[in-house]
């Protein structure tokens, strides 16, 4: 596996709220939603408990999870 590039600056809202865009409309999770104070509410199915996220790296690392989880998964089935 190739090593991923080292981030020269931190996540910014803006890059956080669009990906949480994306992991929704793709239903990969129910819901995010950013709060008040910064933290992002995440919510995986309808039923789940809300999981609070402390920040923009959070949602980053979140979506780095979920696209290694599919892309192991589909590299086993083929």
């Amino acid at each position: 596996m190739i090593p991923r590039p080292t981030r020269s600056s931190a996540p910014t809202t803006i890059e956080a709220g669009a990906w949480a865009e994306v992991l929704v409309r793709q239903r990969l999770l129910h819901g995010a939603v950013l709060a008040p104070n910064g933290q992002w509410l995440v919510q995986h199915e309808p039923d789940d408990p809300v999981h609070v996220l402390a920040g923009p790296a959070a949602i980053l690392e979140l979506t780095a999870t979920i696209q290694h989880r599919i892309r192991s998964t589909r590299a086993r089935t083929r």
